[in-house]
């Protein structure tokens, strides 16, 4: 068994597998709380996202709560914190390639939401997120996903492009120039990790406390390259284009979202920049072998593309 932390992947000698910091920040206190679902009610309980790839489909999520005496995580009919991914027979490992994908995420600049790994009693591992659209007093935050923004239909969250993406944020953010440099980020890294799912239902403004109106954390970012043989096209086409990305078409969307020049290239080369130690957390992860070296090279072949200033768009 690993002694990576299940929220951080570095290493723990605790003996529940979550450094104290990572298990307050993940459970609000050091007490790891049990899971004790069954098949049949994951099967009950589990909402199925429906998509145009058959990831979407076997993916199920739970809304679930830490029980008042923090003890065991339960199925929340309303007023779930959290949002539960287990396993399944489909994609045995997309709770482990999820968490990857959500640190490295990290590690590339991005604000990401709450989440970690939680064992279950058969000893599989289950993805847990904590939602970022519930206040400390359980009341929701008003969050508009793209979709909802671009007044299109659930159906419709693959009929959207970067540019659409870029467009609603200057409509509706607060602080546009601020968010769309963010947008641009979180775009770049999702087409590096080799993600094929990020649609429009999979970005979100929320609006805070204080009415400001912003991008939320990044959320549902997954490697779906390692899960679906063959997936290399982006789930948004951007510059017209869904495959053969270079650093120039990052550079030619830059400049459709007003974002100067050296802003771009920075945002670029800080994701080059982020290869080694990404590499690093890869090989800490609880992927399988295979699927780490599989990673490892898709980051290495993604990095050198946009290493290459003669690449044309």
């Amino acid at each position: 068994m690993s002694n990576q932390c299940l929220v951080c992947l570095r290493s723990t000698e605790s003996q529940t597998g979550y450094h104290a910091a990572c298990a307050k920040a993940l459970f609000g206190s050091s007490l790891i709380p049990k899971i004790t679902l069954e098949d049949s009610m994951v099967l009950t309980a589990g909402l199925a996202m429906a998509g145009k790839t058959s990831l979407s489909g076997a993916q199920k999520k739970i809304s679930v709560r830490i029980s008042s005496d923090r003890r065991t995580l339960q199925i929340a009919t309303s007023a779930g914190r959290y949002i539960l991914k287990p396993p399944n027979d489909v994609y045995r490992s997309l709770p482990e390639v999820e968490h990857t994908t959500m640190r490295l995420a990290e590690i590339s600049g991005l604000d990401v939401a709450i989440n970690g790994l939680i064992r279950l009693d058969d000893g599989r591992l289950a993805y847990l997120t904590k939602r970022f659209d519930r206040a400390s007093d359980s009341k929701k935050i008003r969050q508009e996903d793209f979709c909802q923004l671009a007044l299109m239909r659930p159906s419709q969250k693959y009929n959207g492009s970067s540019e659409l993406c870029i467009r609603i944020v200057k409509q509706f953010a607060s602080e546009p120039g601020v968010i769309v440099r963010q947008l641009f980020n979180q775009l770049l890294f999702s087409w590096w990790v080799g993600n094929g799912d990020l649609h429009l239902k999979n970005l979100s403004l929320l609006v805070d406390g204080s009415g400001i109106v912003k991008l939320t954390p990044a959320y549902d970012l997954v490697c779906t390259r390692l899960l679906i043989p063959g997936d290399y096209d982006l789930a948004m086409p951007m510059c017209g284009r869904n495959q053969k990305v270079r650093r120039a078409s990052w550079l030619k969307l830059a400049e459709y979202a007003l974002i100067p020049r050296k802003a771009a290239e920075r945002v670029i080369t800080n994701q080059v920049k982020a290869l080694s130690k990404s590499l690093e957390t890869v090989d800490r992860s609880f992927m399988n072998t295979n699927m780490k070296s599989q990673l490892k090279e898709l980051l290495v072949a993604q990095t050198e593309i946009l290493s290459d200033e003669e690449g044309v768009a």
